[in-house]
């Protein structure tokens, strides 16, 4: 049985892994090494390691109160099926320093099933809601 481990000590992560990943995926792509190294320097990041190698990552951006933000959720294609993120997204949500987070979001496009696992659902009044994208 593999040994599997999630750590938010930032400087185990493998940032070119990271980037590597984030650098070809729909909802980062062509972000650059020093990009990838300013998001995880401003977030609270998570790492899934099996037998000490990192097969994932997330992210997220938050005030520790009122608000967080789920980004960059990823498993490596060869780790995949294994309920792997499962566990990531359940360290997330279980965070000691994220206990008072009221509001959790994020943005997916094909994983809603493995979010609704955890309690999020689509938003109540999404006309609430607004966005600025800068290109």
């Amino acid at each position: 049985m593999p040994s599997i481990e999630i750590s938010t000590d930032k400087s185990r992560l493998d940032v070119a892994f990271i980037q590597g990943f984030l650098k070809d995926i729909y909802w980062a792509a062509g972000r650059t090494m020093d990009e990838v190294q300013t998001t995880i320097d401003a977030s609270f990041c998570f790492g899934i390691f099996v037998d000490g190698r990192q097969i994932g990552f997330a992210r997220v951006v938050t005030d520790y109160v009122v608000f967080a933000y789920l980004m960059d959720v990823f498993i490596t294609p060869t780790e995949r099926g294994k309920g792997y993120s499962s566990l990531l997204i359940k360290a997330m949500m279980e965070e000691p320093q994220l206990r008072q987070v009221k509001i959790w979001r994020l943005a997916t496009t094909d994983a809603q099933f493995l979010y609704e696992k955890f309690g999020f659902k689509a938003l109540a009044h999404p006309e609430k809601m607004m966005e600025k994208i800068v290109n």
